[in-house]
């Protein structure tokens, strides 16, 4: 078992709070409350109780159990690989994990046929999974080998220690230099299969800097920089700033001029502390070949505008 302490600086829920600092999901941490294995000033902890600033929470997670997910011999970029993590270059169209019927051909399913130990704490179908990225999205994303190291990435991310990056092109012109959108995100009223900026105090706080890369006469390559990870983050964010993503038909234009079978989007930088080491960590990943044809063909095409 691995256990871990959390204070809590301003009043929140359980879940709420551990789903941040531990990177659980919120169903996982209601399932270790249930068993005992969340505490609060050392007594049995619910998932709806609210902790006041100060309070101390403990976390131990238990052993994993049998991983449920197959191994599949799936080609897969690892950028980078010890014994406590990996960093994998993941390609645009594959899922992360397992989900809604979708149980082949997942990064987890290369992972397990790659990879000598995966963390358990995600349970059987998510081992090793800090953090994701959407399908269609290609670039970096670490991976844990075990829940010291899971533990470890998890708060890195929640304490914004962890740096990710990502490039992306987007629709039109953006006129500000960088900047930085901060909103909530929740679930879109009219499509509850999207993810939308909510007024403030009804989502969840989404924190996105930018800054351009490049423009061209009619689309702007852009560099967005994470400080929280909700869902479709980005994209929702460009989408409110009134420049989507190229080529993502969620929530950008349903008229592309290129033919793509994804967004435009690529984490290209990801930044870390080694959980064991504590050595400072960087990597990089190219822009895919689908990406930078499209960038040539704007050189081409549209010429530079300042």
């Amino acid at each position: 078992m691995t256990s871990s302490r959390y204070v809590a600086d301003s009043p929140c829920r359980v879940d709420l709070f551990l789903s941040e600092r531990a990177g659980l999901t919120r169903s996982n941490i209601k399932k270790l409350c249930e068993k005992g294995f969340v505490t609060v000033a050392g007594k049995p902890a619910r998932a709806g109780q609210t902790l006041r600033a100060g309070e101390e929470v403990e976390l131990t997670v238990p052993d994993p159990v049998p991983i449920a997910a197959k191994a599949e011999d799936i080609p897969l970029d690892i950028v980078y690989e010890d014994g406590d993590l990996a960093v994998i270059n993941k390609p645009q169209g594959m899922t992360v994990h397992a989900g809604a019927g979708n149980y082949e051909g997942t990064l987890v399913n290369a992972l397990l046929y790659r990879l000598d130990s995966l963390s358990g704490i995600n349970g059987e179908l998510r081992p090793g999974i800090v953090h994701r990225i959407d399908k269609d999205t290609s670039g970096l994303l670490v991976v844990a080998k075990n829940d010291t190291a899971h533990l470890s990435l998890s708060k890195q991310i929640a304490e914004k220690t962890c740096k990710r990056e990502y490039l992306a092109l987007l629709e039109g012109v953006l006129s500000q230099e960088k900047g930085q959108v901060a909103t909530d995100i929740g679930r879109d009223p009219k499509d509850r299969l999207r993810m939308a900026v909510v007024p403030a105090g009804t989502g969840r706080r989404a924190v996105t800097d930018f800054a351009v890369e490049k423009r061209f006469q009619n689309h702007t390559l852009v560099r967005f920089s994470l400080q929280t990870g909700r869902t479709h983050q980005i994209r929702v964010h460009a989408k409110h700033l009134g420049h989507p993503v190229t080529g993502d038909l969620t929530y950008g234009y349903k008229k592309q001029r290129f033919q793509l079978d994804g967004q435009l989007l690529h984490a290209y930088r990801l930044e870390l502390t080694h959980p064991r080491t504590g050595e400072r960590m960087e990597f990089f990943a190219p822009i895919p070949d689908y990406f930078r044809r499209v960038l040539d063909v704007l050189d081409k095409t549209e010429s530079y505008k300042n």
